[in-house]
């Protein structure tokens, strides 16, 4: 079984490279043997979409706007290593849903 691919879309229009190399740097960082490649696909017309395996995670146009890290983390946990512990970003988590 291959490891999965994470895409992350962005619109070289809009010069969004530098923020889709972050969150492929974050997502590398913190699921390095969880996933088989993160790749970078450049787009136009202020796309900015992030996928996995095919199932749109994040969508700037449909969101409207850009992920938190944080989300994106436990969004890419639930679904390649659900019982990884994501230290402070799950804490965060918690704290600002145990608030609400």
């Amino acid at each position: 079984m291959t490891a999965p691919r994470l895409e992350i879309e962005y619109c070289t229009q809009c010069r969004w490279l530098l923020r889709a190399a972050w969150y492929a740097q974050e997502v590398l960082t913190t699921f390095p043997r969880d996933l088989g490649e993160v790749a970078l696909v450049p787009g136009i017309g202020g796309v900015f979409e992030i996928r996995l395996e095919g199932e749109t995670l994040w969508s700037r146009k449909e969101q409207k706007g850009f992920p938190e890290l944080a989300d994106l983390k436990r969004q890419v946990r639930d679904r390649v290593a659900p019982d990884r512990d994501l230290g402070h970003t799950d804490r965060a988590g918690q704290a600002s849903s145990e608030s609400s």
